[in-house]
C-alpha cells in the first residue's frame, strides 16, 4: 500500500465522538490516580475531639474525574463548641475562597491561600456567637497525588513514605516548643510565661497572656487576646507513585508517641488496623491522660490492592529529622532533599501571621469579637 492510500484512508476515516474523546480522558486520569483508604480510631477522655471525613468531594459538581478527599482533626479545648463549629464550616469557607472556573492545577495552586482565608472566616464567623471555647485544627486535602495540609494549634500531621522516611506536614504552635512563636506574641505586645502559684514559684508550660492559652494559634479562644491566631501553617507536597501513609492525631497521640514511633508502629498494617494499633501503641506508652483519636489515610497507587510493605532496610533513613517534640527548626526539613516527594508550597512563619494580623484585627472590631 503506498503512502497516498494510507494518507487518503486516514481522512476516509469517521471523527472519534466528542463524548468518547471526553470518556477516554475521564479513563486515563482515573488510571493515574491513586486509591485512598482510611481508618479511624480514638478514645475519650474529656470528649472534646472530633474528626472529619469526606473521601468523595467534587471540584465540579457530577464530575467524578474532579474528586478530592478531606481528612480532619479538631481537639477542643474549654467546651466543644469551637471544634462542633469548625467541623461543620471550614470546608465550606475554603472552597468558597477559591475561584470558580479554574482547571486541576490552577485550583491546587489556589489552595494554600484558600485555607488561610477559610481558617480565618470561620474564626470570625464562631467569634461572632460569643462563645469563648477554641479548638486545634489539622485540616487535610488530598487531590491526586497532592496533599495539602493546614493547621493550627498541636494536632499533627505526618508523612510515611515507601522508601521509609518519616516527616512531618505540620508545625506544632506549643509556645514552650516554638521559638518563633514565642517571639511573634512577645513583638505583639503579649506576654509569655508560666503560671505562678502561692510563693511565687512558675509551674506549667509556657502560656500565653492573658488568657493562660499554651497555644499560640487556634480557632475560637475569643477571650484569651488578640495574640493567638487563626493563621494556619500551609504545607503542599506531590508525592511519587508510590504512594504513602499519613497519620493525623490529636496532641493525645503525639505526647506519647514520636512521629517516628508512631510510623513504625503500624507499618505493614490496612489503613483501619493502622489507626486502633497507633491508639493503643500511646496508651501502653503514656496511659489514657488526654482525648486520643487518630487517623490512618494511606494513598494507594492505582494497581495495589493496599499499600506495598515499606522496606526495612530503609526504615530508619534521616530518622534524626522526625523525633517527638523538639523545636520548630529542627523539623523544618525538606522531603525534596531524599528525592521522594516534591515540595509545592510551604508557608506558616510569624512573617505570614503578621501580613494577616491588621486584617484580623480590623475584622474582629467590626464583628465585635
Amino acid at each position: 500500500m503506498s503512502g497516498t492510500e494510507v494518507t487518503r484512508m486516514k481522512q476516509k476515516a469517521a471523527p472519534v465522538p466528542l463524548g468518547t474523546l471526553i470518556s477516554r480522558e475521564l479513563r486515563s486520569d482515573n488510571v493515574e490516580k491513586p486509591t485512598v483508604k482510611y481508618g479511624q480510631a480514638g478514645l475519650a477522655k474529656k470528649g472534646e475531639d472530633y474528626f472529619l471525613v469526606k473521601p468523595d468531594c467534587q471540584r465540579i459538581t457530577g464530575n467524578t474525574s474532579t474528586s478530592f478527599s478531606v481528612f480532619a482533626i479538631l481537639d477542643g479545648h474549654n467546651g466543644i463548641s469551637a471544634a462542633i463549629f469548625t467541623k461543620e464550616n471550614l470546608l465550606n469557607n475554603v472552597l468558597s475562597a477559591i475561584p470558580q472556573g479554574l482547571d486541576r492545577e490552577e485550583w491546587l495552586q489556589a489552595l494554600p491561600r484558600a485555607l488561610v482565608a477559610g481558617f480565618v472566616k470561620t474564626d470570625i464567623e464562631f467569634q461572632q456567637k460569643g462563645e469563648t471555647s477554641g479548638t486545634t485544627v489539622t485540616f487535610v486535602v488530598i487531590d491526586g497525588w497532592t496533599i495539602t495540609v493546614a493547621s493550627v494549634g498541636d494536632s499533627r500531621c505526618i508523612l510515611d513514605t515507601q522508601e521509609g522516611v518519616v516527616s512531618l506536614l505540620t508545625v506544632d504552635h506549643r509556645l514552650e516548643e516554638n521559638e518563633e512563636e514565642r517571639q511573634r506574641v512577645t513583638a505583639s505586645g503579649g506576654e509569655v510565661g508560666r503560671l505562678n502559684i502561692f510563693g511565687g514559684n512558675e509551674v506549667g508550660p509556657l502560656r500565653c497572656w492573658p488568657g493562660g492559652l499554651c497555644l499560640s494559634r487556634s480557632i475560637g479562644d475569643t477571650d484569651v487576646g488578640e495574640f493567638i491566631v487563626p493563621i494556619p501553617h500551609v504545607k503542599q507536597v506531590k508525592l511519587s507513585n508510590a504512594g504513602g501513609r499519613l497519620i493525623i492525631a490529636s496532641d493525645g497521640i503525639w505526647d506519647a508517641l514520636s512521629s517516628d514511633l508512631a510510623a513504625q508502629s503500624c507499618r505493614g498494617l490496612p489503613a483501619d488496623l493502622a489507626a486502633k494499633m497507633v491508639v493503643k501503641e500511646a496508651l501502653r506508652s503514656r496511659g489514657l491522660k488526654d482525648d486520643t483519636t487518630c487517623l490512618v489515610v494511606d494513598i494507594i497507587p492505582y494497581d495495589h490492592p493496599v499499600l506495598p510493605p515499606t522496606p526495612r532496610k530503609r526504615q530508619n533513613l534521616l530518622s534524626s529529622f522526625i523525633f517527638g517534640r523538639r523545636s520548630q527548626n529542627s523539623r523544618s526539613k525538606k522531603l525534596s532533599t531524599v528525592g521522594i516527594v516534591e515540595e509545592l508550597f510551604e508557608e506558616g512563619s510569624a512573617m505570614l501571621a503578621e501580613r494577616y494580623m491588621g486584617f484580623f484585627k480590623k475584622k474582629q472590631q467590626h464583628f465585635g469579637g
